[in-house]
């Protein structure tokens, strides 16, 4: 019975720190792009060079996809230091792009969104991580909603409908909301079935893949958010 746990407590104390890794992970990215984002929209040098040059924009998005797609698919078969860098990188790129964020809306909207989005996310997790209910079934609802999204804002920048704009934003946040508790779920049973005594250069791999997931979560949906709730400046 003693032994037993002594195992439950290892196990916990394992769970929590690497939990704690992936959500400290995670705010450092998203720190790293709030700091890029508001740097960049200060400087009209910069602001001109990213988005008066499609060219340059497009790159910018293209690199990121490339590092999203890279952490994701080979994060095993590098280095954590590697891992962690190229996540850091992405989380800076991605602070330039949105940069944009600035100058379209007011910053009063853009915080008050933030707390929106950082109160939504809290709640989702926390669902995620407490409930009983496998939440694995509702990974194909979601990629099909995800899909659609896309293929919906691609065909709406032709058609330029604020009504299907709006529409894909409140499903966007749905789907979002999905994922975060999704994604929160999936971590907890990564860090549950983590063996005793793994490397600690894989823990820290693991852990920036799920801050990856968790951050792209949190990102999007508070565009979404954003595109709800924000004010544009005049």
């Amino acid at each position: 019975m003693a032994e037993n746990s002594v195992a439950k407590s290892r196990t916990d104390v394992l769970v929590n720190d690497f939990v704690r890794s992936v959500y400290n992970w995670m705010g450092g990215g998203l720190a790293l792009t709030a700091v890029v984002a508001l740097y960049v929209s200060s400087n009209e040098t910069m602001m001109r060079l990213i988005f008066g040059n499609p060219i340059l924009f497009f790159v910018l998005i293209f690199a990121e996809l490339g590092l999203v797609f890279s952490i994701s698919g080979m994060v095993q078969r590098m280095s954590a230091t590697t891992a962690t860098g190229l996540f850091m990188l992405y989380s800076a790129l991605n602070g330039v792009t949105l940069s944009f964020i600035f100058l379209a809306y007011t910053r009063t909207s853009i915080v008050s969104t933030f707390f929106i989005c950082a109160g939504t996310f809290v709640g989702c997790s926390i669902y995620g991580w407490t409930t009983k209910k496998d939440l694995t079934s509702w990974r194909g609802f979601l990629m099909m909603g995800l899909i659609g999204i896309i293929i919906a804002s691609l065909v709406n920048m032709f058609i330029q409908s604020s009504a299907m704009h709006m529409l894909i934003s409140y499903i966007g946040v749905i789907v979002f909301v999905g994922l975060t508790a999704y994604d929160t779920q999936k971590l907890k049973n990564m860090a549950l079935t983590q063996p005793a005594g793994t490397d600690g250069a894989v823990v820290r791999k693991g852990a920036i893949l799920g801050a990856l997931s968790l951050y792209l979560d949190f990102i999007n949906l508070f565009l979404l958010l954003l595109r709800i709730f924000g004010t544009g400046r005049d």
